[in-house]
């Protein structure tokens, strides 16, 4: 007969485990809307420096202008930025992202290039230093809702590698948000910088929402108006100057958005763990229940068998 004390013991335990289950998820929502909130405020300065760049790509031919950041060489050598969690709990979030750095890196071994790794986040730290694979630099630590210093210190680091030409480009690899349940490893190269990458594109803002007591994701298509500048205006630097100085704020800015990119990624497959794991919670619980019931039934109806048995005995 099962021990009613044991399972009492494991329905408590159960429960307290759903409790703490039930508070991460409900946090990794509220870092979420922080995190929409950021790529918000950062959208202003994003839509301007786009149209600055646009204006004069149409007043410049970049195949004339000497810019190291747009230069192409021939790649021996590459720079991987991959873009993992600090912390578990998170489903196959960062599991995904390193399996897709490794693929990588064996593609460009078959190629016959080298490959050396920029690494952010802990998770992905101690798995490559746990195999020796070639690092550059590690980053870890850094705060859940990426902040723009973090973004321009990585920015920092890359540019160097990059002018100094240890590596000839630089492809990034994160964590591409597309739903609360969804969410997928993609490869960008970062540098060289091309005409083509610089060119504005319509953009998606996620906000999460609250209908019926169940989180829900919003997608708003954002458009980035630009225009040309005045064909009769006058610089007071020399144009190339000043692409020269606005296309590391292009990587600062394109670098921060993979970073809110990868921790909304992160957050949102936190909130799906801890879903699953109080809904799991939930059901053992009542299979525990049943349990219990069945087992106290039991040994109340054995109690009244032996009440009885013990009577005829006597009568008898």
């Amino acid at each position: 007969m099962p021990n009613l004390k044991a399972i009492r013991d494991r329905i408590k335990s159960v429960k307290n485990t759903k409790k703490i289950t039930e508070a991460m998820r409900l946090v990794a929502a509220a870092k979420v809307r922080r995190a929409q909130e950021q790529v918000t405020a950062t959208r202003p300065f994003a839509d301007r420096l786009a149209q600055v760049l646009y204006g004069l790509l149409n007043r410049l031919q970049f195949e004339e202008a000497n810019l190291p950041l747009l230069k192409q060489r021939e790649v021996k050598s590459v720079g991987l930025l991959v873009i993992t969690g600090d912390r578990g709990l998170c489903g196959a979030y960062n599991t995904n992202v390193i399996r897709r750095a490794e693929n990588r890196a064996k593609e460009l071994k078959k190629e016959g290039r080298d490959y050396k790794y920029i690494l952010v986040g802990r998770k992905a730290i101690q798995y490559f230093e746990r195999r020796n694979q070639p690092i550059d630099a590690k980053y870890s630590g850094l705060e859940q809702i990426p902040t723009a210093s973090e973004a321009s210190a990585i920015a920092d680091e890359l540019l160097s590698l990059f002018l100094s030409e240890s590596v000839d480009r630089i492809e990034l690899i994160y964590t591409k948000f597309v739903s609360l349940i969804s969410s997928r490893p993609v490869i960008q190269t970062l540098l060289p910088l091309t005409r083509q990458g610089l060119e504005p594109q319509d953009d998606e803002i996620f906000r999460l929402t609250t209908r019926g007591g169940e989180f829900k994701v919003e997608r708003e298509k954002v458009s980035t108006q630009v225009r040309s500048f005045p064909r009769d205006m006058i610089f007071e630097q020399d144009p190339v100057q000043i692409l020269n100085a606005l296309l590391p704020l292009y990587l600062n800015n394109q670098l921060l958005r993979a970073l809110q990119e990868s921790a909304s990624s992160e957050l949102a497959a936190r909130m799906t763990a801890m879903n699953s794991a109080s809904d799991n919670a939930t059901e053992m619980i009542g299979t525990l229940t049943l349990s219990y019931n069945k087992a106290r039934q039991a040994a109340i109806t054995q109690e009244i068998l032996e009440v009885v048995g013990g009577a005829q005995a006597l009568s008898g």
